[in-house]
């Protein structure tokens, strides 16, 4: 007997780092979903402004942060950039486990996806002027409270990386450093 997937659902994101605004959308994309499957994006990327963390360090701020939520019901897939949108989806589906419904809110992704044959629905709304990345990490660059932005097991791998060092050192000079 062939298994269903039909509730199989899956949400990308950079996670540059995962925010409460990422756990929103995940917590409510993993309860309509028998599965989810948590794909960390620009997986080739890190120690750069847009992307200072590894596909490891996010791997790892998104699995803290889910077990200490309790949710048990997901996969996590570091996913790699191909600049060749054509056969991007296909480089997804074969990076992750099945899944028959994308949560995005890019019309681009929302676009691919569909023109493939998934189910795509939006990805729930969360404060996001208060929630993104690029507010967490202009915060730690410039020393503002960036804490309660993030969950406290994400605010724990940053602490064990230096991710405030690493980021912190992007401003700074060569003279500097």
């Amino acid at each position: 007997m062939a298994s269903d997937f039909s509730k199989y659902s899956l949400v990308i994101g950079r996670f540059q780092p995962l925010h409460l605004g990422h756990m929103d959308v995940i917590r409510k994309c993993a309860e309509e979903s028998e599965h989810l499957t948590i794909g960390i994006g620009s997986a080739q990327y890190s120690h750069t402004v847009e992307n200072p963390f590894t596909a490891g360090e996010r791997y790892l701020m998104i699995e803290e942060t889910l077990k200490a939520e309790g949710i048990t019901n997901y996969s996590i897939v570091p996913v790699e950039d191909l600049n060749r949108y054509s056969v991007w989806v296909a480089h997804v589906v074969s990076m992750c486990p099945p899944f028959s419904c994308v949560y995005s809110n890019n019309p681009f992704t929302k676009r691919l996806f569909s023109e493939a044959g998934f189910k795509v629905k939006d990805s729930p709304l969360y404060n996001r002027s208060c929630y993104s990345g690029t507010e967490v990490r202009r915060r730690i660059s410039d020393g503002e409270d960036w804490r309660s932005l993030v969950p406290s097991a994400v605010a724990e791998v940053i602490d064990k990386i230096d991710g405030e060092g690493r980021i912190q050192s992007f401003n700074a000079s060569d003279a500097q450093l």
